[in-house]
């Protein structure tokens, strides 16, 4: 979820005064069977001028957070001192690349001259970031293929942007992966799921890579626009299981992708944005622990089971 977007704004807006609990027909608002633990990984400040959008591991150690509040990117080591800082303006989604690169959006909010995707090497002593595309409005979510093409969600339009390897834009695919208001990214395998933030009943859809206009509907997780959850990002579990921010309520929410089938997996976070798997960062277990940043600065880690 874009920071100073409206509809970050209207997230925000629904977070401090629509929420509170749903009533017990929602989707999704029964406990998961296996527990889970949240702990502060890294406190924050003041929430919202605070804000942390995304992270993301490079699998190498470091663990990559867009601090759109101060526009940068910081990486942490596990034991959660700073290890590095570089300016980006409005950094959003980050991804790690095939090629072993990370990769920011940037630009991400409505009055940025100019947004698409920049990329830096996590190994370098002072990481330095280049330009891979620019020229892209509106965008916010981010998945990379193994291909090396860019997948780039868009809150207020229709069509998730597709961007081949060299910068140029696949505006056929793009028609065809009709879906609105799209958020968090994930793929896994041949398919690309997708959080829906503009929709009242918070749809998760899934795009198969191939043939993107036979879009379907994995589940919904609200009932109507009274109860909307606001949907952040996304990632798969080891299980196969998605697990999805709900930005307004401040839970994690696990869908079986399969059956549609929803739990809580966490709640009492404060305003989560994105949720990723630790990948290759000290002892951190990925069958177990998941890592989650805040529109509060915070970045929680949660242990299930």
């Amino acid at each position: 979820m874009r920071m100073r977007s409206w509809a970050a704004v209207a997230a925000l807006v629904g977070a401090l005064v629509a929420g509170g609990p749903q009533p017990a027909s929602a989707a999704g608002t029964d406990s998961c069977a296996r527990p889970a633990r949240a702990e502060v990984f890294r406190e924050g400040g003041v929430p919202v001028l605070d804000w942390r959008e995304n992270l993301e591991f490079d699998g190498r150690g470091t663990l990559w957070v867009s601090h759109s509040g101060k526009g940068r990117v910081e990486g942490y080591g596990p034991d959660g001192r700073l290890r590095a800082s570089l300016p980006v303006v409005g950094p959003g989604a980050l991804r790690r690349g095939s090629d072993g690169m990370m990769y920011v959006n940037y630009g991400v909010h409505p009055l940025a001259w100019d947004g698409g995707i920049l990329r830096f090497d996590p190994t370098a002593a002072q990481p330095r970031p280049q330009k891979v595309v620019g020229g892209l409005h509106g965008i916010n979510g981010l998945a990379i293929d193994g291909e090396g093409n860019f997948y780039l969600s868009r809150e207020l339009a229709t069509g998730i942007l597709k961007v081949r390897p060299d910068g140029s834009r696949d505006d056929d695919w793009t028609r065809r992966a009709g879906v609105f208001g799209t958020n968090g990214l994930e793929i896994v395998g041949d398919q690309l799921y997708a959080s829906v933030l503009a929709d009242a009943t918070s749809r998760v859809v899934r795009i198969p890579l191939a043939a993107p206009e036979r879009h379907t509907v994995v589940a919904r997780l609200s009932d109507g626009l009274l109860h909307t959850r606001l949907l952040d990002d996304l990632t798969a579990f080891h299980d196969g299981s998605l697990v999805v921010a709900s930005f307004r309520y401040g839970r994690l929410v696990e869908v079986d992708p399969a059956t549609g089938r929803s739990c809580t997996l966490v709640d009492g976070l404060h305003m989560p944005t994105s949720v990723r798997v630790p990948r290759g960062f000290g002892g951190a277990d990925p069958r177990r622990e998941l890592f989650v940043s805040e529109a509060s600065g915070r970045i929680m880690k949660i242990t299930v089971g």
